[in-house]
């Protein structure tokens, strides 16, 4: 295996930054190689142990590029949900933390930040900061994805309230009767003082060429799915002999509604039921022959794809990529740290709310070398899909206030 030329030249100065403040962010674009730039630091660094902390979806694919590089030192594998299967005697001299932005809740630190500050705090390791995207929603994001970092730039800060003091222009909202603080406006100066620490790399720069084209498909659900939904929007309940749909208030009827027009239902009891197949049977109609990803949004969405398309359906990585079988993958857990290049097109079986969720999992079939990338989103005629789509494509998420001034129009 050969790096590439820019690829040489971030190790070298990643190296240098690391040697000099113990931490490091790679703050590289999708598909530019973070994952194998981290290990020819950490190799060149001469770390022994490493800890490497990603998304569970990502493991295989980490675990493959380790096995093809081999460093010279030994590296465990683990997400962040099973940190604590990391016995406290193993002495890490060096953690990567992939998707970091992960950990930047705030105001509050997330289970995440705060198992990661533990290991921090007890093996005192080097620390290599992974991202595409550091601060996707807001500058805040940063605070606490650094903060149990020893030299990191915000140290001086107690916690994230005397950090805003100085970086965050707070702003009072008023939700319902309730008066909350807003901590999202955070200062640029945030980005500025993360530079001495920061490699900033994107795709243009690493000579990518590939363009995403996009389009939206329809598809007319059954008539009892468009009666169920007038019904519950006129209503705000539909009561069956077991159980409930509640639309009581605008948040549960626009999730409700948006389970509905895709085919699916959780009820009030906490189970689901698939109402209507026809998304799932457009998509193995339109798609046949062809080797695709799908997004899904809902889990029962999944157990849809399952009745369709049966032993066809993985959703395994490692899978998809070993034999001829297409994948499904969940929005927020697929849209991070995977590569579908071996995809011919992505297909959306429902859109997220998240613009973030947006403009990350479209970009799963990048390479440098692949110039056309096809992203087809299948849309219920009438729902409330294509609303959402227009908010998330101008960087804007889903809200209820979106919500409510569409609401007349489905």
């Amino acid at each position: 295996m050969e790096y590439r030329d820019y690829q040489l030249d971030i190790i070298d100065r990643g190296v240098r930054i690391l040697s000099a403040h113990r931490f490091l962010y790679l703050a590289m674009e999708v598909r530019t190689g973070k994952t194998l730039t981290a290990m020819g630091i950490a190799d060149k660094v001469g770390a022994a142990m490493v800890l490497f902390i990603t998304k569970k979806k990502a493991m295989s694919s980490i675990e493959k590029d380790y096995n093809m590089l081999k460093p010279s030192f030994n590296m465990y594998v683990v997400n962040y949900e099973s940190l604590h299967k990391c016995a406290d005697e193993w002495k890490w001299d060096l953690i990567v933390l992939d998707e970091a932005h992960s950990i930047g809740a705030f105001p509050k630190p997330n289970k995440r930040a705060k198992a990661v500050r533990d290991i921090v705090i007890r093996c005192n390791p080097r620390v290599i900061l992974l991202s595409g995207t550091p601060t996707p929603e807001s500058y805040s994001q940063m605070y606490h994805q650094v903060s149990f970092i020893p030299r990191n730039p915000f140290s001086g800060y107690k916690n994230f309230y005397r950090f805003a003091d100085d970086y965050v222009k707070v702003v009072t909202k008023k939700i319902n009767s309730l008066t909350i603080n807003d901590y999202s406006n955070g200062s640029d100066r945030i980005l500025e003082m993360m530079k001495p620490y920061t490699i900033s790399y994107t795709q243009k720069e690493a000579g990518f060429e590939s363009t995403i084209e996009e389009r939206v498909l329809h598809v007319s659900m059954k008539q009892s799915t468009y009666d169920m939904c007038k019904r519950l929007k006129r209503d705000l309940v539909i009561e069956g002999k077991e159980e409930v749909i509640l639309g009581d208030t605008p948040v549960k009827l626009m999730m409700k509604l948006h389970q509905m027009y895709s085919g699916t239902i959780k009820f009030e009891s906490g189970k689901s039921m698939t109402l209507d197949r026809s998304k799932a049977e457009f998509i193995r109609d339109y798609f046949a022959g062809s080797k695709i990803g799908i997004f899904y949004k809902f889990k029962e969405e999944l157990e849809v794809l399952k009745e369709v398309y049966g032993d066809a359906l993985t959703t395994e990585l490692s899978i998809f990529e070993d034999t001829d079988k297409i994948i499904a993958l969940q929005i927020v857990s697929g849209r991070e740290g995977i590569s579908l290049k071996q995809a011919e097109f992505l297909v959306y079986y429902n859109i997220d709310f998240s613009a973030t969720s947006y403009w990350q999992s479209r970009d799963r079939m990048t390479t440098m070398s692949r110039l056309d990338n096809k992203v087809f989103w299948v849309f219920s005629k009438g729902g409330i899909e294509d609303k959402i789509y227009k908010a998330v494509t101008k960087k804007k998420d889903y809200t209820v206030r979106h919500f409510k001034r569409d609401l007349l129009d489905l």
